[in-house]
């Protein structure tokens, strides 16, 4: 892997291998039925994470991808965790921090593409200068309220 790369990818390659040998320790029969989603969805999330990385004009297609796969993911483990299939709850808890930690950077890295906000920095395509976005903090201070009768 190239010294450029963003932490995502080494995070989703650590969540590959530790999905990988926790599915070892799996009973025979979760073993062939949800280990091997898990392992399809960690896999899959890995490549996607490369993808989005070295592709660059379909980045934006790539990190929503990445996004769903995110979720794919999560709710296996959680599946799992609920048919008590990994070899203990550490097992799970370790995997869930991991999931988290490419969740959040996942996360970030789809934000730092779409910012959005109250204050969105000021984009130098806009002539008349920054304009205030439409996200408001509390309902009474949108412009627009409903007049209740």
């Amino acid at each position: 892997m190239s010294q450029n790369a963003p932490p995502l990818l080494q995070s989703a390659e650590r969540l590959l291998l530790a999905i990988e040998k926790a599915v070892r320790s799996f009973p025979r029969y979760h073993k062939y039925t949800l280990g091997t989603e898990l392992r399809t969805a960690a896999l899959k999330l890995a490549q996607l994470a490369q993808r989005a990385w070295r592709d660059v004009k379909g980045r934006a297609q790539w990190l929503d991808a990445l996004v769903w796969a995110v979720d794919d993911l999560r709710q296996a483990l959680r599946l799992g965790s609920q048919l008590k299939a990994f070899a203990s709850f550490g097992q799970y808890e370790d995997l869930a921090r991991a999931m988290a930690e490419v969740g959040q950077q996942v996360g970030g890295w789809k934000k730092q593409m779409h910012p959005e906000g109250q204050n969105p920095a000021a984009s130098p395509a806009k002539a008349r200068g920054p304009e205030r976005a439409q996200t408001l903090s509390h309902r009474a201070a949108s412009p627009h309220r409903e007049a209740k009768a």
